[in-house]
């Protein structure tokens, strides 16, 4: 279920990455893991439609963003043994698809039974294009020796994919003891993965899917601002004058709490990183009633193609199981963009 500051780990999941870690030990690997995280909101979200954005379009993209909770079963913040196969077919009404959290289970699998679970998502997905997963570390990536999983990113198009880059943050925080208050970030290659999409007549809009360091402590704070001065400064050097889609768990609790000086500092690093990159967060046109939520969609026009939001909705309804309950511990949010070509 979302909870309102799902940055905090809790003592039952530290012993869980303690678990994993002494089964990795057996295998001759070092650890990893990555932040659990929940939507940010408890408040009901209905669809809503930006003004005046209902025609003139050359063409629509339905886009989703969803933490779909794909750590192995006993680490998830969800039952993702049996709820994967239930989300991966819902995938298929989306024209793009950003993931976090989900990664290919390495074969051979030097964990089994322990496993992850892209590759039922995969299988199961109806899109034209998908990027390449990456192969997991575990724990022989010198850029971060701690890390044992990739960067958890997926993306599924029916337009066509360019190629992709995966960078990660240049900083973490976090082990598999979460007494310090991170939450295992160092475990996994975490942060943004960039590529294209191709609309008719050949424009490209650039896309960028990210997951943001997670964790309440003070280090966690200090790197979240510098990932986003990271990003920001990636996107003026890659994106110059490109339009961009970007989407992602951004682990900014912006309104959760006013007196929260947390809050408060995550609402200061998403306004710094919209106003130095020149995005618009998707909440802004249509006018949403939960921007505390921190699964989020921005946008901006560029490259000779402006882009619009004609709508936004939570799924709070698709991606449940037949009880009514979530599939994951996040709420997917999708934002349906209208594009045209600019005068």
């Amino acid at each position: 279920m979302p909870t309102t500051n799902p940055s905090r780990v809790t003592p039952a999941r530290s012993l869980l990455v303690g678990l994993l870690t002494a089964a990795l030990a057996v295998t001759g690997c070092s650890t990893g893991s990555s932040d659990d995280g929940a939507s940010g909101s408890t408040k009901a979200a209905t669809a809503t439609t930006t003004a005046g954005a209902s025609g003139g379009w050359d063409g629509e993209i339905g886009a989703l963003t969803y933490n779909v909770a794909g750590l192995p079963e006993a680490l998830s913040g969800s039952d993702p043994e049996v709820n994967t196969a239930q989300i991966g077919p819902k995938l298929n009404a989306y024209d793009l698809v950003l993931l976090q959290e989900t990664w290919k289970t390495p074969e051979p699998n030097p964990l089994a039974p322990t496993r992850v679970y892209y590759e039922i998502l995969d299988k199961a997905s109806t899109h034209r294009y998908s990027a390449p997963m990456p192969t997991q570390p575990l724990g022989k990536n010198p850029e971060r020796p701690s890390a044992l999983l990739a960067d958890g990113l997926g993306l599924l198009s029916n337009l066509p994919l360019g190629e992709v880059t995966r960078v990660p943050w240049d900083g973490c925080f976090g082990g598999a003891d979460t007494s310090d208050h991170g939450a295992a970030d160092c475990l996994a290659m975490k942060g943004f993965a960039v590529t294209t999409i191709t609309v008719d007549g050949g424009a490209t809009i650039d896309v960028y899917d990210l997951h943001g360091e997670a964790g309440s402590s003070a280090q966690d704070q200090k790197l979240q601002a510098d990932d986003y001065t990271q990003l920001a400064a990636y996107i003026s050097a890659h994106s110059r004058g490109h339009a961009i889609i970007l989407g992602g768990d951004t682990n900014l609790h912006i309104e959760d709490d006013p007196a929260n000086p947390q809050d408060v500092a995550d609402a200061k690093i998403w306004a710094t990183f919209l106003a130095a990159t020149g995005l618009t967060d998707s909440c802004e046109p249509a006018d949403c009633d939960d921007t505390a939520r921190i699964d989020k969609f921005a946008y901006r026009n560029g490259g000779g193609i402006e882009l619009g939001v004609v709508d936004r909705k939570v799924e709070t309804e698709r991606f449940t199981d037949a009880a009514g309950k979530q599939l994951s511990d996040h709420e997917a949010v999708a934002v349906t963009f209208g594009w045209r070509r600019a005068d």
